[in-house]
């Protein structure tokens, strides 16, 4: 299983950190050692500015190499939420030296995702969804917004990765990312059904 992360792909999220509008889906990884067990995030030793990054989340059902966007939907049945967590001074260090931001993006518990659902369920082009922090809403998303659609991404990824069944695919975060610090409670909502709730230490 792998990790496919979209970055940029909302312009005012772009804007916020001052980067530009991507051309085309900016694609980083995150292995599989990403993926945080349970509900407690603990804050690495290598990093004073995590920031959290909520995302919505694809579960590869079908797997497949130079999909077409007119089929793309056909490749995932499930959606999700998922939080980024980026270790930003970190990144910030690595992306001024050129170098790849794996260390701030890849680290154990940098991927947290709530449970799966079926994706007839939703509106997908027009899917709301927010991020409380201590019970403050920090994020607030809509797909509509997107740069790239779930069909773009799932199109652009297979042409470099053959994507296979269990893969998953993190779509980009919207503006309002920030700083989570010790005993911050996190909670992640799809609509207005809590997907995820996540305890800082």
């Amino acid at each position: 299983m792998k990790i496919i992360c979209i970055g940029r792909n909302y312009s005012e999220h772009a804007k916020e950190l001052g980067n530009e509008i991507p051309e085309q889906p900016v694609i980083f990884m995150k292995p599989d050692t990403a993926v945080l067990k349970g509900n407690d995030f603990y804050i690495p030793e290598f990093s004073n500015d995590v920031h959290y990054e909520l995302e919505v989340v694809l579960k590869i059902s079908k797997g497949g190499k130079y999909i077409q966007k007119e089929t793309a939907h056909k490749h995932y049945e499930e959606i999700s939420l998922g939080i980024d967590f980026t270790a930003r001074d970190l990144q910030s260090e690595l992306k001024s030296k050129g170098l790849p931001w794996e260390l701030a993006k890849g680290f154990d518990g940098s991927a947290v995702m709530g449970n799966f659902f079926k994706k007839e369920n939703y509106d997908l082009e027009a899917l709301q969804f927010s991020l409380l922090q201590n019970k403050e809403k920090v994020q607030d998303g809509n797909t509509k917004d997107m740069i790239f659609s779930f069909d773009d991404i799932i199109a652009f990824a297979s042409q470099y990765f053959t994507l296979r069944v269990g893969d998953l695919i993190f779509t980009g975060t919207p503006k309002g990312v920030g700083q989570v610090h010790e005993n911050d409670i996190l909670e992640a909502y799809l609509r207005d059904e809590k997907i995820l709730d996540i305890r800082i230490l």
